[in-house]
C-alpha cells in the first residue's frame, strides 16, 4: 500500500507523500499504539504538533517500527506563543519525538495580534538551513500572510496547511497560494467531525456508484484536487480505510457535485487566522 500513495513535489525541490496520518486531537495515552497502527497499515507521513501534546508517543512509535528514517516524513509545528523563540521549540519538540531532524516544520497561526509570525519565519529558515529540519511551511495563512513572509525574505513556504473539505473550499485564496508555488495541505478533510458524510447524495452515490465509504470519496476528492491530506481517526480500521483510495477515480460529473456542495465561508468551522489569537 505505502507504494500506491504519490509524493507531491514542493518548490523547494523535495517532495512530500500526499496522504499521511493526522495526530490532531489524537489522546498522548494513545499516541504510541495508534501511531504504530498506521505505519503498519502503509503510511509514511506523520502530522503531529507542540500543542497536540502527543510528539513523545509519535516518537516513540517512530523508534518502535524500526522503519528506515529516510523512509518516513514527519511533520510538526510551531506554537503561538513560540514564535520568538523557535529554535528552542524545534529543539524541544525533536527532543520529544528523538528525532535529529524533521521533515517540515510549520507555523501552526499566524497570530497577526501578536506581529511576529515574520521574526518566526526568519527564525526557521535559518533552522532550515541547519539542517534540522528539511522543509518549512505554514498553517493557517491567509495568501496576505504568505506575501508578508515572502516581502520580508523573498522565502516562500512550501506548503500552507488549512482548513479545507467539501463544504468549505476557498478556490480563490488556494489559487492565489498556488501562483506562488504553495503546496496545499488541508486539515479537517472529512469536514472535523461536524459533517454527516452520509447526508448529502453528491457523495453517497458517488460512493456507492465504486463500492467506497463516503469517506473514501471524499479523501479521493481531495487527492484529485493535488491536496495533502492526512485524516485522524482512532479507529485502526478506519486508519486502513483511509489509505485505500488510490484504487478508483472519480468522475469529472463526481467531482463537479462535490464542489457544488461548497457553502463558502458559511462552510467554514474552524476559527478564522485573520482574528484568532489563542496562545
Amino acid at each position: 500500500m505505502t507504494s500506491a500513495i504519490p509524493r507531491l513535489q514542493l518548490n523547494d525541490a523535495t517532495s512530500i507523500p500526499q496522504l499521511g496520518y493526522g495526530l490532531h486531537r489524537v489522546d498522548p495515552a494513545r499516541a504510541e499504539e495508534l501511531t504504530l497502527a498506521a505505519l503498519e497499515a502503509g503510511y509514511r507521513h506523520l502530522d503531529t504538533a507542540y500543542i497536540y501534546g502527543n510528539e513523545e508517543g509519535v516518537g516513540r512509535a517512530i523508534a518502535a517500527s524500526n522503519i528506515p528514517r529516510d523512509e518516513l516524513y514527519v511533520t510538526t509545528k510551531l506554537w503561538n506563543d513560540q514564535h520568538r523563540d523557535a529554535d528552542a521549540a524545534l529543539g524541544e519538540s525533536l527532543e520529544r519525538l528523538g528525532l535529529d531532524h524533521v521533515d517540515m516544520y510549520l507555523i501552526h497561526w499566524p497570530v497577526p495580534s501578536q506581529g511576529a509570525y515574520v521574526d518566526a519565519w526568519k527564525s526557521m529558515i535559518q533552522l532550515r538551513d541547519a539542517g534540522l529540519t528539511t522543509s518549512i511551511g505554514v498553517s493557517n495563512f491567509l495568501p496576505a500572510h504568505i506575501d508578508d513572509l515572502e516581502m520580508a525574505t523573498d522565502v516562500t513556504p512550501a506548503v500552507n496547511q488549512v482548513e479545507l473539505h467539501p463544504l468549505f473550499q476557498r478556490w480563490k485564496e488556494l489559487d492565489a497560494m498556488r501562483v506562488h508555488g504553495v503546496a496545499i495541505e488541508g486539515w479537517a478533510p472529512l469536514g472535523g467531525g461536524e459533517l454527516d458524510l452520509e447526508d448529502y447524495p453528491e457523495i453517497t452515490d458517488a460512493a456507492e456508484a465504486h463500492g467506497k465509504t463516503p469517506a473514501q470519496v471524499v479523501l479521493r476528492w481531495h487527492i484529485q484536487n493535488k491536496v495533502i491530506v492526512f485524516p485522524k481517526t482512532t479507529s485502526p480500521a478506519r486508519i486502513a480505510e483511509n489509505l485505500d483510495v488510490f484504487d478508483f477515480e472519480l468522475t469529472q460529473d463526481e467531482m463537479a457535485a462535490l464542489i457544488s456542495l461548497d457553502e463558502e465561508e458559511f462552510g467554514r468551522i474552524g476559527p478564522h487566522p485573520a482574528d484568532y489569537a489563542d496562545i
